[in-house]
């Protein structure tokens, strides 16, 4: 039976909740943390450091920490533009779009190392991962290079970090490496697909370079989930070649090209309460606008398609509109009108989250016709059976989520 994992994809050291609920994973018997250099722009590997801060070195020492590089994003983004973050060879960068580069390159694997284990407090990494290498591979289809070519000049670069990686393992920084990527999940027809067989055959070869008798490449990382099945293919030619694996996005799954969140969501109690109050206080000319927005959210909280449309659409449409409308208020009462916008849209959320999921309970019928619990519990019992996976990544972002998910093994 497969183990759990704790998955930090959104995980600050900024909130005090996630804190807790990582001391809560690793005194409850959690022995793997999953994180990487570009979650919450670093965030989660110091909230990583911070919890481990309450525990002895043996507790410490029980818990295997995996993380990965590739992405320049953030911080790290903006240091690259400013001259800051120097990479020797601009062509090993692909510039995916303005928010999201990446980079696989040797150099910057040995300096994004270096930055983790700052972040981590830690002298060693238990296993670094290269983070989604194929993004090469999405902007050599994008340039119109042949599929023989770009494979090619993937395997040179997976070859070239396996290097330096075997080069970490010998100087005592990390204790093996692996892949984690997205496209380990394809149908093995999509020209997005990473061809993972080869790897065990780069690793040796990077081995022999380093002049390592054998190669420290243990893991590779995909998501698998109840939808999203090809992925155990390589899952199965991982284990038989005594690869462990670690299954993500158990319940954020993809179908027929669009995602949905396995998760049965119970409808807020307390919404229309939050909303009434925020539309009294906003029934006036100075927040006429926000009072209008107020009533044009209350009428789609029913037509997302899944809760990452509407984290989406926060950020690009809600908020930016919020701080416009605030504009107009003194500044004094600006505080008090923040805390009603901030309750009310916990409780929106939840709505949404209600309505999606009672969508996608009917969207998906086929896959739940035979489960009687929530379909979160349902989709990680799928899992769970798999004999093919070591761990599922698991998202626990409060301590009750952590009972919630150990509740399982029991």
């Amino acid at each position: 039976m497969s183990n759990f994992a704790f998955g930090t994809y959104r995980i600050s050291d900024l909130n005090p909740q996630h804190i807790e609920a990582l001391k809560e994973a690793i005194e409850s018997g959690i022995t793997m943390i999953d994180t990487s250099s570009n979650y919450m722009d670093g965030g989660a590997e110091r909230a990583i450091a911070l919890a481990f801060r309450e525990f002895d070195d043996y507790k410490r020492d029980e818990i295997e920490v995996v993380s990965k590089f590739g992405y320049i994003q953030g911080t790290n983004l903006l240091n690259y533009k400013n001259g800051l973050l120097a990479i020797e060879n601009a062509q090993e960068i692909v510039e995916y779009n303005q928010e999201c580069y990446h980079c696989i390159s040797k150099q910057f694997m040995h300096e994004q190392l270096t930055e983790s284990l700052k972040r981590l407090e830690i002298e060693k990494i238990d296993c670094y991962l290269v983070h989604n290498p194929e993004y090469y591979i999405l902007d050599a289809i994008k340039r119109n290079i042949s599929k023989d070519d770009r494979l090619d000049e993937m395997y040179r670069r997976l070859q070239d970090v396996f290097v330096g990686l075997e080069e970490e393992v010998k100087a005592g920084r990390i204790g093996s490496y692996g892949v984690s990527s997205n496209s380990f999940s394809l149908p093995e027809s999509s020209d997005e697909f990473l061809p993972y067989e080869d790897l065990l055959t780069l690793a040796q070869n990077a081995a022999n370079i380093a002049k390592n008798e054998i190669h420290s490449f243990t893991m590779i990382e995909l998501p698998i989930n109840i939808l999203e099945r090809d992925g155990l293919r390589c899952a199965s030619w991982a284990k038989k070649s005594g690869l462990r694996v670690l299954a993500n996005r158990p319940l954020n799954a993809k179908y027929k090209d669009k995602m949905f969140r396995l998760c049965d969501c119970e409808e807020s109690k307390e919404y229309y309460r939050y909303f009434n109050e925020l539309m009294e206080i906003c029934d006036n000319e100075t927040l006429r606008p926000m009072y209008n927005l107020l009533e044009e959210l209350d009428e789609v909280k029913h037509k997302f398609g899944w809760i990452g449309d509407y984290d989406v659409f926060l950020f690009s449409q809600i908020i930016p509109h919020i701080k416009k409308s605030l504009e107009e208020v003194d500044e004094e009462d600006v505080e008090a009108v923040l805390n009603f916008i901030d309750l009310y849209l916990q409780e929106y959320k939840k709505m949404v989250s209600y309505e999606c999921s009672i969508k996608t309970r009917e969207h998906l019928k086929e896959f739940f016709l035979k489960c009687s619990v929530s379909m979160q519990e349902c989709a990680i019992r799928f899992l769970m059976q798999k004999d093919d996976i070591d761990y599922i990544l698991v998202g626990m972002r409060k301590p009750a989520y952590v009972h919630q998910i150990l509740s399982l093994r029991e």
